[in-house]
């Protein structure tokens, strides 16, 4: 199962989700305390901006599908964005 807002990508190998913020800072500053957070964890998202949205896909590419990192990922994501 996937995280709240997160939809099945790739053929079920990746999860994707868009987060909508109210400008570009906004969008900009959630991506950095995701990359934080990243950073700690050694593992990235593809994530794609324009102005005040955040295309996100999440696989692990070593075992080429979704892994319990993603998951844990992605509700951190979620979580960032709740707050």
């Amino acid at each position: 199962t996937q995280p709240e807002g997160w939809s099945s990508s790739r053929e079920g190998k990746a999860i994707q989700r868009q987060f909508l913020f109210q400008d570009f800072k906004q969008a900009w500053v959630w991506m950095s305390e995701v990359a934080k957070v990243t950073d700690e964890r050694d593992h990235h998202p593809e994530w794609f901006n324009v102005y005040n949205k955040v295309d996100v896909t999440l696989t692990t590419h070593d075992v080429g599908t979704v892994s319990p990192k993603d998951i844990a990922l992605a509700e951190t994501m979620n979580a960032l964005y709740a707050s």
